[in-house]
């Protein structure tokens, strides 16, 4: 079996500049896509620069196409269901039944989000509900909104959105909510309502969301959801091969992107910081150019060209590009 320079785990936008990094360092890399997208559903991201909005999956499929014009990049839709370290080589085991060996492994599998529980949830999501403030709370401007959660962490998630929004209303769904009463005190002293009453359905078309209708029949009137459930980093094949886990469930890197486990980096919403594309596509550029550099002066994959002298003048001299 050929062994490759690197495996990028992954096909969002962390992965992608990961991957096209390798690939202008002429290294042979693969990228596994499972296409399971976190913005999947969303309209459009903002913020971008030079890309204010755009369309989340016509980003990715354009990064897809330019990736794709390099000769050293295969890409395989499939995903990795478990992975191994074999003396300096990762094998990786992928759900069509192929398997990868590879030098270098950058993860980029991102997290999944928990979502509300609540009828016509599914129809608005993407448009009228979300789960960044930071992403979707500009469009909050002078609305009124739903912050849909019962966490104590709701408190700075609610708040927040005051920067934006007329109005916002907590709503728990039936739990408790689990702040204590300085966290009640700091909702109360910035108007922010908190209705512990289940949540029963969202009123409205796609797009145009009126408002969260309640059990008791009661509407809460809001043209935007946001929402703070849980959402949990995809850290499997980081586990199996090792990398060392935060207290909050994320791979641990340095300012390269590197893993505690050599030859393996990870970027994107699966690391510690703030989750957007557009840090989920500067964290893959680093961990890009870090797994490069790192095979500097080795042979690598048979598929690659012929490898650049190692030394510590020429690693220097790579790291110091200009803008």
């Amino acid at each position: 079996m050929t062994v490759r320079d690197a495996v990028v785990i992954g096909g969002g936008p962390a992965g992608l500049a990961a991957a096209t990094w390798l690939a202008r360092y002429r290294r042979d890399v693969v990228v596994v896509d499972s296409g399971d997208y976190r913005a999947a559903s969303v309209e459009q991201s903002h913020g971008y620069l030079a890309r204010d909005p755009q369309d989340p999956l016509q980003f990715l499929q354009t990064a897809r196409e330019q990736l794709l014009g390099y000769r050293t990049v295969s890409y395989l839709r499939s995903s990795v269901v478990d992975a191994r370290q074999v003396g300096e080589h990762f094998v990786l085991a992928c759900a069509d039944g192929s398997e990868l060996v590879a030098l270098r492994v950058v993860l980029a599998t991102g997290v999944v989000d928990a979502c509300p529980e609540i009828a016509g949830f599914a129809a608005h999501y993407g448009a009228s509900a979300f789960h960044c403030p930071a992403c979707d709370g500009y469009e909050a401007e002078g609305r009124d909104v739903v912050a849909f959660g019962w966490d104590e962490r709701l408190v700075g998630f609610a708040t927040s959105l005051l920067n934006w929004a007329r109005s916002v209303t907590v709503l728990t769904s039936g739990r408790r909510f689990d702040g204590d009463q300085a966290c009640l005190d700091v909702l109360g002293r910035h108007g922010v309502e908190v209705v512990e009453t289940p949540a029963a359905r969202m009123v409205g078309d796609r797009g145009d969301l009126r408002g969260v209708e309640l059990g008791d029949g009661r509407v809460v009137p809001a043209s935007l959801l946001f929402f703070s459930v849980a959402h949990e980093p995809r850290t499997e094949i980081a586990r199996a091969l090792g990398c060392e886990i935060d207290a909050d469930g994320y791979v641990r890197i340095d300012a390269d992107g590197r893993t505690s486990v050599a030859g393996v980096f990870a970027a994107g919403d699966l690391v510690p910081g703030v989750q957007l594309v557009q840090a989920a596509a500067a964290q893959g550029v680093g961990a890009g150019i870090g797994a490069a550099l790192s095979l500097q002066g080795e042979a690598g994959s048979p598929l690659s060209p012929p490898p650049a002298p190692d030394g510590p003048a020429e690693v220097e001299g790579a790291t110091r590009g200009g803008r």
